[in-house]
């Protein structure tokens, strides 16, 4: 049986693992590898949030840098802040209710994000790439969540394979949840992600999916994001090619099955809808 926790962000506490939570995927980049540029607007993207929260998503996480394999950090702190903090300022004063988390790395970010409406910090490298993110976490006490990346994504092309990438995995994601609860982020305010595609080749990813249970011995709920991944299109390829992002549907709703019967509460995807369905129906196994 999934476990359940009682996630405390600050401003309200939401119950994790009874059902699984869809965490919709909203980019104001023009470079996302998935759908860079379609959002950049903030208009648009303030009503891809809304359609999103619509078709059932529970959450929304909004990026202004693409972490796309191959990326390199080139996206100032002033242009992040100005791609997102319009957007979670006019989708909070749209649907008031609607629970925001903040997709950065750079602390300034994640307080201006957090004082504008957001209640979560995303950060795909778990506190590691900017040293003032675990104490402005604290201070503002909000959720956070703490993903595992193997190098920066301009290196993951020629990063060496890893033995046993599960017990790696876990073994650091417990190292930088101890730091961050050491620096005083409240261990109930913690969420986990296994980074899958951050650093991780093809065959990598699939012991990630089948031993996800795994990660229960750390005690924090667990975040998974498969949604249109490359290690997806590659086992999907037709005729030796792997399948471009936009075909990548159907198999990017299977791996987030297989999540969630693996014990995953929370699942950020591009396509909520679909996600939403299977994840009813798989909630009734989990």
């Amino acid at each position: 049986m999934r476990p359940v926790f009682e996630w405390n962000l600050g401003s309200r506490v939401i119950t994790l693992g009874k059902r699984t939570l869809l965490m919709g995927v909203v980019n104001v980049t023009p470079d996302s590898f998935s759908d860079g540029g379609l959002y950049l607007d903030p208009e648009k993207a303030v009503e891809h949030g809304l359609k999103l929260l619509d078709d059932g998503a529970d959450l929304l996480d909004i990026g202004g840098e693409s972490t796309r394999p191959g990326a390199k950090a080139s996206v100032t702190e002033a242009i992040e802040l100005e791609r997102v903090i319009p957007v979670i300022r006019s989708i909070k004063a749209k649907r008031s209710s609607a629970t925001l988390s903040i997709d950065t790395y750079k602390a300034a970010v994640a307080r201006a994000a957090v004082e504008a409406g957001a209640e979560i910090v995303n950060d795909v490298s778990a506190f590691r790439w900017d040293a003032k993110m675990p104490k402005t976490i604290a201070e503002l006490k909000c959720g956070a969540i703490l993903m595992h990346m193997r190098g920066r994504p301009d290196e993951w092309r020629n990063l060496p394979p890893v033995g046993d990438i599960v017990t790696l995995v876990k073994r650091e994601l417990g190292v930088w949840t101890d730091a961050a609860a050491l620096a005083g982020v409240k261990r109930e305010r913690m969420m986990i992600d296994p980074g899958f595609g951050f650093g991780k080749n093809f065959e990598e990813n699939y012991p990630l999916l089948r031993r996800l249970e795994e990660f229960h011995q750390l005690r924090y709920p667990i975040a998974v994001g498969v949604s249109r991944k490359s290690f997806v299109g590659r086992m999907v390829a037709r005729a030796g090619v792997d399948a471009p992002v936009q075909e990548r549907h159907y198999g990017t709703v299977a791996a987030e099955v297989a999540a969630i019967l693996k014990g995953a509460q929370v699942i950020r995807t591009h396509d909520v809808r679909a996600s939403h369905d299977a994840a009813r129906v798989a909630d009734v196994a989990a």
